[in-house]
């Protein structure tokens, strides 16, 4: 079914025509516009909006964005680790292994409490320094047991990648750079059409519809793309 978000706002603002602050989702992931600092990958996009309760306003900035983009850098490194880690049979922590369970048991509570994406976010968090720590020495690596760091790995693999379909930005920026190539074609296009080269701009949109990318002029003298 479909849940109908709350209001989105840009630095604090309304979005809206008047404050010349709409922004495609075309424009936030090749970052051409003027008030994004950089391009956005669209799993730092769409991790971001999962940080916050869909029925809460959603505030897009730069600073906020990026931050995302650290957050998830370091989940998913976590999670790298976490699958490489190996049980070492009974807790030798109960307090932690008790901890972890709860961690573990609460998301599928969360995900049933209106779709609180947010809190299972945030209980992967509460994971990572122990997983940091496992790996790192300062967590014994029987501190929980082999049930409960199996329990671990299938709750990760479980929200993270089925439930709120994230990826590891490692695997996902050669698409992230095909965006960067496709904005510089569209410059070079669009510059084309203002010096009334249409045999260049033609050329660049046919080649690229040849190779399954179709060109849409907008109304407002943006362009979109979409790939086939």
């Amino acid at each position: 079914y479909w849940m109908h978000n709350n209001m989105i706002t840009i630095n604090g603002k309304k979005m809206g025509k008047s404050y010349n602050n709409v922004i495609k989702l075309t424009e936030l992931f090749s970052g051409n516009h003027p008030i994004l600092e950089q391009a956005y990958h669209p799993m730092v996009v769409r991790f971001y909006i999962l940080q916050t309760h869909y029925r809460s306003t959603l505030d897009f900035s730069n600073e906020a964005l990026q931050a995302s983009e650290r957050a998830l850098r370091r989940l998913w490194e976590a999670y790298e680790v976490l699958k490489k880690l190996e049980g070492k049979g009974a807790a030798k922590d109960a307090a932690l292994d008790k901890q972890v369970q709860d961690w573990c048991n609460e998301c599928a509570d969360f995900m049933n409490d209106d779709f609180n994406t947010a809190r299972v976010i945030a209980n992967m968090f509460e994971a990572v320094p122990v997983i940091n720590g496992i790996k790192g020495g300062q967590v014994a690596a029987e501190a929980i047991s082999a049930d409960t760091l199996q329990l671990l790995k299938d709750t990760f693999e479980t929200y993270i990648e089925n439930v709120l379909g994230l990826q590891a930005l490692q695997a996902a920026e050669s698409s992230n750079k095909l965006d960067q190539v496709l904005s510089l074609l569209i410059e070079i296009r669009k510059d084309a059409r203002t010096r009334k080269d249409f045999a260049t701009s033609d050329q660049i949109r046919n080649k690229l519809l040849e190779a399954g990318i179709q060109l849409k002029d907008e109304k407002d003298g943006s362009v979109s793309y979409s790939v086939e």
